[in-house]
């Protein structure tokens, strides 16, 4: 690959997905790309990027776009924002939106569904508190193939010991074979939706928390402020937002705060100023239908 077609690939990739590469990933993109040259039946990587060049074949911009995003993810990943989950976003929401008792949260980003299902499970064991609440989660993710694995619900063996303790395997998965399927209540709970971060997102509506983990590392700074911001317009003053561990809004944007002593957890910039005062108390939140009630 010479360097006039790597430097192709990386504005092809930037403008596609947002991903940035630097001049040390040739070796990356070379491991990705060769295959799908040739199941195309394209002899070289340099016929792949010269039909990339020429445009038109949509099949093979999408698949090129997919093959160099990392879809990593696994149950309960990091554990830390999952705790943040049950002892202070969740409570906070209990509180809030106690009226209403409706709640939505977004996994952007959510590759193979470990993210969504994990905080799905988190709901169902705190069935007690969330019993007669209308829940909707929503994972998007900008690969359809990953999407659709996590439609199913069905991950191998190592999948699931990745992370998931052996109580809640054997409690929320059926066994299919040598595969374990997240039972059909769980699955109901996810609404899953193509999604491309780079592009506007107002259409899904508002949530309450937004799980945006593990994405932002690969944009620009350019990039990341504005997805950040647009995101902040998807969230109530009172709403949460939950990156990676290491991610911050810190240099990037004024429309959130960092949660005292909560790594990678961040509110409003309103609700931050507020938490002087009697706190997280009476806000609301717009809500679409089709949301899941736990019993």
């Amino acid at each position: 690959m010479t360097p006039l077609e790597f430097d192709f690939l990386k504005t092809f990739l930037k403008t596609r997905s947002g991903l940035v590469l630097s001049n040390d990933k040739q070796y990356l993109v070379e491991s990705r790309l060769l295959p799908i040259a040739r199941s195309s039946k394209l002899e070289t990587l340099s016929a792949l990027i010269q039909s990339l060049q020429k445009g038109g074949n949509r099949a093979l911009e999408t698949e090129v776009v997919e093959a160099m995003t990392t879809n990593e993810s696994f149950f309960f990943r990091d554990k830390t924002p999952f705790e943040h989950f049950k002892e202070t976003m969740l409570p906070a929401m209990l509180q809030n939106r106690a009226t209403r008792k409706q709640m939505k949260i977004w996994c952007a980003a959510a590759s193979t569904g470990q993210e969504p299902y994990s905080l799905a499970i988190c709901l169902k064991e705190a069935a007690a508190k969330v019993g007669g609440w209308r829940i909707r989660i929503l994972g998007t993710d900008l690969s359809q193939e990953v999407l659709e694995k996590a439609k199913t619900g069905l991950y191998s063996q190592f999948e699931v010991q990745r992370g998931l303790p052996i109580q809640l395997l054997l409690k929320y998965f059926d066994q299919k074979g040598d595969m374990w399927q997240i039972n059909a209540g769980l699955r109901a709970m996810i609404e899953w939706k193509k999604l491309n971060l780079l592009e506007q997102f107002s259409h899904i509506g508002e949530f309450d928390i937004v799980f945006c983990r593990n994405v932002l590392i690969y944009f620009d700074q350019p990039t990341k402020t504005e997805i950040l911001d647009r995101i902040a317009k998807a969230l109530p003053d009172d709403g949460f937002l939950v990156l990676g561990a290491a991610e911050t809004v810190v240099g990037l944007t004024d429309a959130f705060k960092p949660v005292p002593g909560k790594r990678g957890l961040f509110q409003k910039k309103q609700a931050a100023q507020a938490a002087t005062r009697p706190a997280l108390a009476g806000a609301t939140s717009r809500l679409a239908v089709g949301a899941t009630t736990l019993r």
